[in-house]
């Protein structure tokens, strides 16, 4: 079985009894996805020498020695294992950079391309608010969400994640879960 197509459960069974190539397969199947989801999440006065891109790298390093202990629910749980890791180091980073002294002053002429602190607030809230909301959702909606809207999974993708008949099931799954986190979010405000 070609490695792109090894199920993510086998490839962790795999990988947690030592397997190298199962443990770089995962890697290279889920570190690019991962990348693209997290960027941006790591405010830029958070980032230092570090950025998202590498606070990713790190996270999956760590989270994969452990993966013996990990339990698959089915084949979307490692992806919502390791974007809640991901967050858990964002919000560690965050805690991090907080404990630091603001510089005094900006220089003179000095235009950011960055977010007003204004906005910077109103997106984290409403990121927030999703948060909390997604939280509040069953397990397969949560997996129907983050798969399609935050990694981009197709829907070919999202029949095997939520275990669907076909792709009009995982879609019609989808919209569901959509719009009881519209209704979670608005019990938020």
């Amino acid at each position: 079985m070609a490695d792109d197509i090894v199920p993510t459960e086998l490839l962790l069974l795999r990988a947690g009894e030592g397997d190298r190539a199962a443990v770089e397969t995962l890697y290279e199947r889920y570190l690019p996805r991962l990348r693209r989801w997290a960027a941006g999440r790591l405010p830029a006065h958070a980032r230092d020498l570090s950025d998202t891109h590498d606070l990713v790298q790190e996270t999956l390093m760590h989270a994969f020695p452990h993966l013996n202990t990990f339990e698959c629910r089915g084949e979307g749980a490692f992806l919502a294992y390791l974007r809640r890791a991901i967050l858990n180091r964002i919000n560690n980073e965050m805690r991090r950079v907080s404990r630091k002294p603001v510089p005094a002053s900006i220089p003179d002429g000095y235009a950011s391309r960055e977010p007003s602190p204004l906005e910077e607030v109103l997106g984290r809230d409403a990121l927030n608010r999703y948060e909390h909301a997604l939280q509040q959702l069953s397990e397969t909606d949560r997996h129907a969400i983050i798969g399609r809207i935050e990694f981009g999974c197709s829907y070919e993708e999202l029949v095997s994640i939520l275990g669907k008949e076909n792709q009009a099931a995982a879609r019609k799954a989808l919209e569901r879960a959509i719009k009881r986190l519209a209704v979670a979010m608005q019990h938020e405000r």
